[in-house]
């Protein structure tokens, strides 16, 4: 038994008949339930109660054991003092208010179907060989519920971005220009060097890529310089030309860089080369000055696309790394590469600026994301599996929430899919 499904059975009125009555023989008449309260206090504020016929407000406090207010500490403390109903699994104790009157207590456990605390007993219960909790049962959850829970699903991963693109501004002075490169880094070097990159990215002082990114080689230079890509044994001349630029750039501007763990190539495909994500990037910005703003413009996908797609230096067309010529090709970033830096990116930062600007257009998002396509894990493999529509990225970002803060903890009682099933029992 969890608390969780008490808050449940409150918040939904989920009791065997109409009548309930305190632990002394007392009617209760429920006029207004309360609002659930998920911080620290009592677990639902502002309830209204009529308690043998004498009408209360106040606050109502659930355990699975009347016991538990003492367990809790709650008779210390002053903001359990309005509470005005106990509702418990089991009343083993009274609980006195301080001035020495009772709190009415509304014990449940005869009070709730069988049928609907064994479907919650069966819908967490631990088995190694599911993928979700409900994969019996969500077929049976309609297409409006899925669409609708998966929006809201997506939206909230959009505010928890808000949230780390926040924290990012107020460690870097408020420059969205600076927040856009430490991101961009981060997502060119993917999950194996992403988080190097980012490091990296976070140390570099951006006003030193604003002066040298009129210059190609200088902020290749920059970049494959302090991340430890340059080596003075090459017999390659490009990279010794970008050896000696780093090294009068590391004099003339005083950096001192740490880049911690050197950057990876084992296991990634050529085209995800660390160095070709930062040729690109050093392409892009070199063709961009004030690439926040231009990006902060952009109104549909193919203007993206459009902007992204920027030609590298001639030198990666025969190479992946320095030294070792290979066959000619164009290194642009991809289509679905860009699709990932427009998901991860570019319009979790247009949520997070324009919600700084007190005006986030959120059904332009929404439609930007829903014209891209879903992205291909075991996630989403596994709901396809499943018989569930995932058909485009805000599908699939808001089932990686799904899975991961629901499923996986198992929340199902804060679901609306677990809600939904838990619903059909009487």
């Amino acid at each position: 038994m969890r608390e969780d499904f008490l808050h449940y059975v409150w918040k939904n009125f989920m009791f065997k008949g109409n009548t309930l009555n305190t632990h002394q023989g007392e009617l209760i008449e429920v006029l207004h339930l309360g609002t659930h309260n998920k911080l620290a206090g009592p677990d639902f504020f502002n309830a209204k109660l009529r308690i043998g016929g004498q009408l209360w407000a106040g606050n109502v406090e659930i355990h699975i054991k009347s016991s538990d207010w003492y367990l809790h500490g709650h008779e210390n403390d002053v903001n359990y003092d309005n509470v005005i109903l106990h509702v418990v699994w089991e009343h083993n104790v009274e609980v006195f208010r301080k001035d020495g009157s009772r709190i009415p207590v509304l014990e449940i456990k005869d009070l709730v179907s069988p049928s609907l605390l064994n479907y919650y007993k069966q819908l967490l219960a631990k088995s190694g060989n599911r993928f979700i909790n409900c994969e019996n049962d969500i077929t049976e959850i309609d297409d409006f519920l899925w669409e609708n829970w998966l929006e809201r699903l997506y939206i909230g991963r959009l505010e928890k971005r808000h949230l780390e693109i926040a924290s990012l501004l107020k460690s870097n002075q408020n420059d969205w220009e600076k927040v856009l490169f430490i991101l961009l880094m981060k997502n060119f070097g993917l999950n194996i060097n992403g988080p190097k990159f980012f490091q990296f990215a976070q140390a570099l002082p951006f006003s030193v890529v604003r002066k040298v990114s009129n210059q190609p080689m200088q902020l290749e230079a920059l970049l494959f310089g302090g991340l430890g890509l340059l080596s003075k044994d090459s017999k390659d001349n490009y990279e010794l030309r970008l050896l000696q630029e780093f090294t009068f750039l590391k004099q003339k501007f005083s950096l001192e860089l740490k880049t911690g763990q050197k950057v990876d190539f084992f296991g990634l495909r050529p085209m995800n080369f660390p160095t070709i994500r930062l040729a690109q990037i050093a392409a892009l910005y070199s063709h961009h000055q004030n690439l926040f703003s231009v990006l902060m413009r952009l109104i549909t996908i193919e203007e993206l696309n459009a902007l992204v797609k920027v030609k590298t230096n001639k030198y990666w067309d025969n190479h992946y790394n320095f030294g070792k010529e290979s066959a000619y090709k164009k290194k642009t970033v991809s289509n679905s590469f860009i699709a990932l830096l427009a998901i991860n990116t570019l319009i979790p930062l247009k949520f997070s600026y324009q919600k700084s600007q007190g005006n986030p257009d959120v059904e332009r998002l929404l439609k930007w994301v829903m014209e891209l396509s879903e992205e291909k894990n075991n996630v989403t493999k596994g709901f396809k599996g499943l018989g569930k529509k995932v058909d485009n990225a805000m599908h699939s970002q808001a089932i990686l929430e799904l899975k991961k803060n629901y499923c996986d903890k198992n929340q199902c009682l804060q679901c609306a899919i677990g809600g939904k099933l838990l619903n059909r029992i009487k």
